[in-house]
């Protein structure tokens, strides 16, 4: 006799390969941001935060992965990192990176990844290249920023309008490091769709069911 699979079965099954997938993609870019860190860290003017390449690969998880998955892979590398491994620029690692004066900036990579993959689930399944720049900016750059900033000038003791004035200097990179996101995470949504789910905005969804009456 022939016993017909339990109808749960398969959406179970389905369930444990996307689970398995996804921790695959999270590990993916935990690594990719570590191997960003490899070429050093550069310090000009005399600050405290060095300049890295590592921004780039928050940036890229945020925007091909998503909100949730590209916040897991920064929180992944920062569990690592806590632990001792040397993944940050400079071969840096161990607890105390978390009370250094970059520790804000960390923080503000988890919140830019989550703003970057936000926006562009709402980019999709287009993604326009002028919304995702602003997008990517928004995460990358002013989220990244609204932490890091003040938590340095506390750490440091420097005036937040100093403070604020000496960020300028990472800005020229960032702006370079946006326009790469957008480029690669293009590409990536074209040749594999569904990387992110599509969440229309509100706005657009209210016109589509309108329209649909």
């Amino acid at each position: 006799m022939t016993v017909a699979p339990s109808p749960v079965a398969a959406p179970e099954r389905r369930r444990v390969r996307t689970s398995a997938r996804d921790l695959a993609q999270i590990a993916v870019f935990a690594a990719l941001i570590a191997a960003l860190g490899l070429p050093g860290a550069l310090y000009l003017g005399g600050t405290a935060v060095p300049i890295t390449f590592q921004t780039l690969g928050v940036m890229l998880a945020g925007a091909i992965l998503g909100a949730r998955k590209g916040a897991l892979s920064v929180l992944l590398l920062l569990v690592l990192v806590a632990a001792g491994l040397p993944l940050l620029s400079g071969g840096r690692g161990g607890l105390g990176v978390f009370v250094g004066p970059s520790v804000g900036y960390l923080i503000g990579w988890v919140l830019g990844a989550l703003v970057i993959g936000w926006f562009t689930a709402r980019l999709l399944p287009r993604y326009r290249i002028l919304p995702a720049l602003g997008a990517t900016a928004l995460g990358g750059i002013v989220a990244i920023y609204l932490v890091g900033v003040p938590v340095f000038a506390a750490i440091t003791g420097t005036p937040l309008g100093v403070a604020i004035a000496g960020s300028a200097i990472f800005l020229p990179g960032d702006i370079v490091k946006v326009v790469v996101t957008v480029l690669v995470a293009k590409g990536v949504h074209r040749a594999w769709p569904g990387l992110i789910e599509p969440r229309p905005r509100p706005w657009t969804r209210a016109a589509a069911e309108a329209a649909a009456r």
